[in-house]
């Protein structure tokens, strides 16, 4: 790689980072508003807080990256452009592939990244989240909850409240509302309990209550006395776990390789094997999308052009493709959970792309909408310009 393609890679590659990072703060920001009552409910330290949102950092650069390749390409074929680069290197003899190469090395280098995160370090966070979040909320039991004050969890789910808190962290009078399940309502009377920790997670042991089961449907219900009977406060998150006390996880916290050959009678699958494979083939063609926006755009902006040619209309065609592919490839993923021939349509989309966008690149043609979309887009333009001008002709 020449100067010339140093200097495309450097700028490239420099602003796809300055986009990733701009647009993903953004959308973290977003994200981490909906999760304040982490802070206000449940009394969390700003440290939680932001450890804890900042766990989905991993999925939003997944989903975010190979747009914001596209952003940062667009960006710099637009510069070279604007500056009369691409005619000079044109007219100097320098092919369109050759120039291409830079563009495809900051798209390998996407690529990378979001396999690297697809394969291990999105799932990884958001396991890390699910247990931390775990914690939080045998930690909400042990330390937040207050005598007399009915506590909800679980989304509303679930109802807390306790008569009286020892010095020594024993509860009594326990009253617990568990409504998570639809089919089955449950309430616990206890006379005292404490909380325990064990390796396969933390609870609260309850002692001399009683279980009332109310089945959806039911008149009357079920009511039995025990002596002794343990809580699990790890489920009060979003989570499972196994009857062996093993986390279960679903599709979008397992490694990729676990994704494969997955067995349908593994105790901890907690999704269908038919998201398992939907996720899986997600995966695989995550890091296909950078090279693929890398080479539509590229045939889309890549060709030299003068100053009277206009590249707002090319420009807008290759937005338009890449949104066009990114949506078949969601489109595919989620109705391949039912009908699993849609899985083939992100791979069907990717290589109509990759052989649309290499025609255009080896042809060097300026790739623009057609005849009657430009008339259309004219016409339009010339009525809002008039109407405008009526209208400013009114307020005067």
């Amino acid at each position: 790689m020449g100067s010339i393609g140093r200097y495309i890679f450097r700028t490239t590659l420099g602003a796809f980072l300055l986009v990733l990072i701009s647009v993903t703060t953004l959308m973290w920001i977003t994200q981490a508003l909906r999760d304040i009552d982490l802070m206000t409910n449940e009394g969390q330290g700003i440290l939680t807080f932001v450890g804890l949102t900042g766990l989905i950092i991993p999925l939003l650069v997944m989903i975010i990256a190979p747009i914001a390749f596209m952003v940062a390409m667009a960006y710099v074929l637009n510069k070279l452009a604007t500056d009369s680069e691409l005619i000079v290197m044109n007219a100097a003899g320098m092919s369109p592939w050759h120039l291409f190469r830079p563009f495809l090395a900051v798209g390998v280098v996407v690529a990378l990244l979001v396999a690297g995160i697809a394969a291990y370090l999105s799932p990884r966070c958001l396991r890390e989240l699910n247990q931390w979040v775990n914690q939080i909320r045998a930690d909400l039991v042990t330390h937040i909850v207050q005598p007399g004050r009915f506590v909800q969890l679980a989304s509303g789910a679930l109802t807390l409240q306790i008569r009286e808190r020892l010095p020594n962290g024993q509860l009594l009078g326990i009253f617990i509302d568990d409504r998570r399940d639809q089919k089955e309502r449950v309430t616990f009377l206890a006379e005292q309990g404490d909380i325990i920790t064990r390796d396969t997670g933390t609870y609260l042991l309850l002692a001399d209550g009683s279980v009332q089961r109310q089945q959806a449907g039911d008149r009357d219900p079920n009511i039995v006395l025990f002596d002794r009977y343990a809580f699990d406060l790890s489920k009060l998150s979003s989570g499972s776990t196994t009857q062996g006390g093993a986390p279960k996880y679903g599709a979008r916290e397992r490694y990729l390789w676990e994704l494969y050959g997955q067995d349908p009678n593994d105790p901890s699958l907690n999704d269908r094997p038919e998201q398992m494979r939907a996720e899986l083939n997600d995966r695989i063609v995550a890091p296909l999308y950078p090279l693929a926006i890398a080479v539509v755009t590229f045939a889309y902006l890549g060709a030299p052009r003068t100053t009277r040619q206009g590249r707002t209309l090319s420009l807008l065609s290759a937005i338009g493709a890449v949104v066009i592919l990114r949506s078949a490839g969601f489109v595919g993923m989620l109705a391949g959970t039912r009908v699993p021939a849609a899985l083939l349509v992100p791979y069907a989309t990717l290589i109509a792309a990759l052989a649309f966008g290499y025609w255009g690149i080896s042809r060097g043609v300026i790739m623009e909408p057609p005849a009657f979309v430009v008339d259309a887009i004219t016409r339009f333009t010339a009525r809002l310009a008039e109407l405008s001008a009526r209208l400013a002709g009114q307020t005067r």
